[in-house]
């Protein structure tokens, strides 16, 4: 089996999967709050976890496909913990029993359709069907209010559309190097397109594995997706915490530029968000830095609690 970060970094590399990266060091927009920067001599989260519940598998159904949700039992606001492109619910292994031991929240994960134990769904991969797959599941779990929903990289187009759809599901959310509309300018989008050409064509000459239709669902469609996802905004009165990786996979310093200025556009729009910046961290915050993580999940929930 493929390992599910080399698979991530793959879909940053085609930029199919709309990863969402932002570094340290930017200016600070007009009207925005300085960043918060989070190194590991200040981080405070204990990354130990004993006498955790192991979470128990539960399998739901929407629209004629499977998916596999975990739940740790526990109290409100219910924690939800999305990953990103090419990955699955195991992507928060040390995450979720921390956050389940230090917060006494219920915690859920799942694996979206196409990753882990969840059904294949072919044709393009939208947004707007992961939402559907993740309100269905948790519509069956019961969790449809007091949810601080956690979302990385792809799955932040998840979140922007989940929380306009289902603004009163949500509590708060953290956004971990998450993608966001600003991004999407049409230069930009145009640029990724064109970018990656060659390397779809290239996915689609090869033998039709499991992870190469994903990632070919992801780019289907990429540009008319991203440009109308770059209209959106995200609802005012829904808190939210943007966390920013150190380190970016972006080659051109103009693209990460803009992944910053993304970053802090979205939490100057509005005095209930906040910027943090994962020192010493790849895209991979949740592996490199899960502390930093922890800590703003746990800032939340005492928020909102």
């Amino acid at each position: 089996m493929a390992n599910p970060i080399a698979r991530r970094r793959r879909y940053a590399a085609l930029a199919s999967a709309a990863v969402a990266l932002a570094a340290c060091g930017a200016a600070t927009a007009q009207g925005a709050r300085p960043a918060v920067t989070a190194s590991r001599a200040t981080a405070t989260a204990s990354l130990s976890a004993t006498a955790v519940a192991q979470p128990s598998l539960h399998m739901v159904t929407n629209k004629g496909h499977t998916l596999a949700f975990y739940v740790t039992p526990g109290r409100l606001p219910a924690i939800v913990l999305d990953a990103g492109g090419g990955l699955d619910a195991s992507y928060w292994k040390k995450i979720a029993p921390v956050l389940a031991k230090s917060t006494g929240s219920e915690i859920i994960t799942y694996d979206r359709s196409g990753e882990g134990r969840s059904s294949d769904v072919p044709g393009p991969w939208k947004a707007q069907d992961a939402v559907s797959d993740l309100a269905a599941g948790l519509a069956q779990l019961g969790a449809t209010k007091d949810v601080v929903l956690v979302s990385h990289s792809l799955a932040g187009e998840i979140a922007t559309y989940f929380v306009r759809q289902h603004p009163h599901w949500i509590t708060g959310a953290v956004l971990v190097d998450a993608s966001l509309p600003e991004f999407y300018t049409d230069s930009e989008t145009a640029k990724l397109v064109a970018a990656n050409e060659q390397q779809i064509a290239a996915l689609k000459g090869q033998p039709q594995t499991r992870a190469i239709r994903q990632l070919l669902a992801v780019a289907a469609n990429y540009g008319p997706v991203h440009r109308a996802y770059h209209k959106l905004a995200w609802p005012q009165d829904v808190p939210a915490t943007a966390i920013v990786s150190s380190g970016t996979p972006f080659v051109t310093t103009s693209d990460a530029q803009l992944w910053r200025q993304a970053q802090q556009e979205f939490v100057g729009a509005a005095p209930n968000r906040r910027l943090v910046v994962a020192e010493h961290s790849s895209h991979d915050i949740p592996v490199d830095r899960p502390d930093v993580v922890i800590n703003a999940v746990q800032e939340m929930v005492k928020r909102v609690r």
